[in-house]
């Protein structure tokens, strides 16, 4: 299914950045809507499986919320008042980019590859700088007091920076100079905490700093980092938004919106 995760994609990237005299631009959009909404659907048989209901309820609220969100999108064709239902296509940019970036590292072998063994030599960077003995023993794995950890897509933050870089890009009017700041503020500064989660995580894990090396890892990486991130990231997201207001806009335009349609 992962050709309808593509096609979905591309139809919300050409609704994103087709110019506004087109009113082609929100069949697309609704289109692209559409195609996220069965991709999400085609999970549920695969979480079922695995009896994972949590994720069940999250892929089918995603299926519910992407078909009204084409539902909407497709009125504005033939709507006179097309400016307020422009945020749906600020929202299309949003996860066009967003999951342009994110599937383009987690499906395409070289990207996927550099960044996993990019993180890997920079999280050993880190660790030789503090000083302790670490060793690469495989392009994904570095070993600290001679534990292994193996680094995987989910530990080189691509899901935060493919979320900020989208909802950088869905700020329509905000000028060039705001959003170079945004983006500052945000990609490289979570890039460089994820390094430092990283390298702490595994030094947590070969010292055994919490316990045995399995008790150090859950603490480490489930409880003090999974904090920080949380902190960070909101932090982050509150920067953001007061140096784009433009989100906060179309975010307030799209629930509004949505709530008219669920009347």
């Amino acid at each position: 299914m992962i050709v309808i995760l593509w096609i979905s994609l591309s139809l919300l990237v050409i609704a994103a950045f087709l110019p506004k005299s087109y009113k082609s631009r929100f069949i697309f959009g609704g289109s692209g809507w559409i195609f996220l909404a069965i991709y999400w659907s085609s999970l549920i048989g695969g979480y079922l499986d695995l009896r994972d209901y949590v994720n069940v309820i999250l892929v089918i609220t995603a299926s519910v919320i992407s078909l009204l969100i084409a539902h909407i999108t497709f009125q504005a064709k033939d709507n006179n008042d097309k400016g307020r239902y422009e945020v749906f296509i600020s929202l299309s940019r949003a996860a066009s980019i967003g999951g342009l970036i994110y599937f383009l590292f987690a499906e395409v072998e070289l990207l996927n590859t550099w960044i996993i063994s990019t993180v890997t030599g920079q999280g050993i960077w880190l660790v030789e700088k503090v000083g302790f003995p670490v060793a690469q023993v495989a392009w994904n794995q570095l070993a600290v007091n001679g534990l292994d950890v193996e680094i995987i897509l989910a530990c080189t933050a691509i899901e935060s920076i493919a979320l900020f870089s989208g909802i950088i890009s869905s700020a329509t009017g905000a000028t060039t100079l705001r959003k170079v700041q945004a983006f500052m503020i945000s990609v490289p500064v979570i890039y460089m905490l994820n390094i430092i989660h990283v390298s702490f995580t595994a030094s947590a894990y070969g010292f055994a700093w919490f316990g045995t090396p399995e008790e150090s890892f859950h603490i480490s990486e489930h409880i003090i980092t999974k904090a920080g991130s949380l902190l960070a990231l909101f932090i982050i997201s509150y920067i953001i938004l007061k140096i784009l207001p433009e989100v906060t806009d179309m975010i307030d335009g799209v629930v509004k919106m949505m709530r008219v349609e669920f009347r």
